[in-house]
């Protein structure tokens, strides 16, 4: 009986160590993401160093689907996939919102953005929606891409609701190669630029209300 007994234990030993090692094996090591970022460079301005002369309250951004979390979207002859072994910080409608926000805060700005509990100090509300947010490969999968983003713009006045403007803002730029070292500075300089034309357009408008 002992011998039995010895065996059976031996037996589920050998059971248990051969499952370990299948578990082992089931998840090989796999290299790491890289992480990267945008919306951090310099956003130029055609005006003037300005005090903020209103406010502006801006509604949840609305992005598109396929780009809002932190993978990169790219666009290959209308093929859509994301590029392998790179990541956002954060999700992309995270880092966009924070880009807006230090666009605002520029000193050629005439705006400035208030938070929901200033909500009825602000003189226009702003909706940005984030149409396109993607590398497109237009001239071929191994040539460098083109960053897209396309953002529709709509402001209305805060103490009737009345639509004051809407525009939509694309700006395009040419990776200097087809590597994430060249492709996410295209980002940075496309998101600066859309922003920049943003605040402007915003700043033109607001410059028509009649002063509380």
């Amino acid at each position: 009986m002992s011998i039995l007994r010895t065996t059976l234990r031996s037996a589920t030993i050998a059971v248990a160590a051969v499952a370990l090692t299948g578990c082992i094996s089931l998840f090989p090591k796999t290299k790491p993401a890289g992480l990267y970022r945008f919306g951090h460079a310099a956003v130029e301005s055609s005006r003037p160093v300005t005090d903020k002369n209103f406010g502006v309250f801006k509604t949840p951004t609305v992005f598109t689907r396929a780009a809002m979390s932190d993978r990169l979207l790219s666009v290959t002859n209308g093929q859509a996939a994301y590029i392998s072994d790179a990541r956002w910080v954060s999700p992309a409608i995270v880092l966009f919102d924070e880009a807006v926000a230090r666009a605002f805060e520029a000193e050629g700005s005439q705006a400035r953005l208030v938070t929901r509990g200033e909500a009825l100090k602000a003189a226009m509300a702003l909706r940005l929606e984030v149409r396109s947010f993607e590398t497109d490969y237009v001239d071929g999968p191994k040539a460098p891409p083109q960053v897209l983003v396309e953002i529709r713009a709509v402001t209305t006045r805060s103490n009737d609701r009345a639509l004051l403007g809407d525009k939509v803002f694309v700006a395009r730029v040419k990776a200097a190669d087809n590597r994430l070292s060249a492709i996410i500075p295209a980002y940075d300089q496309a998101v600066g630029q859309a922003l920049s034309e943003i605040v402007d357009w915003v700043g033109e408008t607001g410059a028509k209300l009649p002063a509380s």
